[in-house]
């Protein structure tokens, strides 16, 4: 099995949400080789933006090495820039933030599903791309 994993649902392995079991678990069975989990390759400056935001708000500690933590067990990253003219039609169509469009055309181009723990995002898109799945859905 094959997932492209977004920021959204990865950065739940340090900073604890409600679905960070669920989260936690689909990365350590990606450790285990159990199934694959795929990223563009802005993944890793998503993950850091979102730790030193968490940071600032004191909802965390040192996010330098929390960004270690997670970057130890990265998806494989696939390069953005192939992906950007579809993107751009996703975002322009649907009034949707273009970074997770990014994770959106991968899932597409791989014929995979793309695990989110972004609500906003997967309710704008989920009637037209079906292979948006919620975090909290997975077992």
């Amino acid at each position: 099995m094959r997932y492209v994993l977004d920021s959204s649902a990865a950065i739940q392995w340090v900073l604890p949400e409600k679905d960070s079991a669920k989260a936690i678990r689909l990365r350590d069975d990606y450790h285990n080789a159990i199934l694959e989990l795929l990223a563009p390759d802005i993944f890793p400056a998503e993950i850091l933006n979102a730790l030193t935001k968490a940071e600032r708000t004191k909802r965390l500690g040192d996010a330098r090495i929390l960004f270690q933590s997670i970057i130890a067990h990265t998806p494989i990253l696939h390069p953005y820039l192939p992906l950007l003219h579809r993107v751009g039609e996703v975002a322009s169509r649907f009034r949707v933030a273009l970074y997770g469009c990014l994770y959106l055309a991968l899932a597409e181009r791989e014929g995979c599903e793309l695990v989110t723990a972004d609500s906003r995002f997967l309710n704008n898109l989920r009637l037209h791309f079906p292979f948006l799945v919620n975090l909290t859905s997975l077992p």
